[in-house]
């Protein structure tokens, strides 16, 4: 599983016209699965996630993750986009490959567990729609982006 994850001040997507996630201060995550992936590699990544220290505190340190955010009231929520093309192959020729990729029933599963388990941990989530073309409009704070690979956890 991987994850593009951006600290935002704002974030939103919009499917044909119609907004399906929006969030003020928090993290707007780029998700993509891999075949090997699994339910709990979704619970690994979302408790990954939420306590990351890359918000700031009082002496603009990166020490604050978004469960502080959440326990002091200062937002601390995630846009949640799901994204194959993080496991594309550009390895050869100018057309990328996506086999490297979940197949969609995959995906879908695992997106959802995903977002159920950021759920779980006590974080709102918006999300996108799996499968639509998505237009993701954000304001990146920092700008912070980080990328996540749960690959590199083992």
């Amino acid at each position: 599983m991987k994850a593009v994850v951006q600290r935002v001040s704002r974030a939103d997507c919009v499917v044909e016209g119609r907004v399906t996630g929006q969030i003020g201060v928090g993290l707007a995550v780029l998700l993509g699965v891999a075949p090997a992936d699994t339910a709990q590699t979704a619970q690994l990544m979302a408790s990954k996630l939420v306590k990351l220290r890359i918000f700031s505190d009082a002496a603009g340190k990166m020490n604050r993750a978004l469960l502080d955010l959440r326990a002091s009231g200062e937002g601390g929520a995630v846009l949640s986009i799901s994204q194959f093309t993080l496991f594309a192959d550009t390895r050869r020729g100018n057309r990328p490959g996506f086999s490297a990729a979940a197949g969609p029933e995959q995906g879908r599963a695992l997106y959802a567990a995903f977002n159920e388990a950021l759920r779980g941990l006590g974080v709102p989530v918006e999300e996108g729609i799996f499968g639509a073309d998505m237009q993701v409009t954000l304001t990146n704070d920092g700008p912070v982006t980080l990328v996540l690979d749960s690959l590199e956890w083992s």
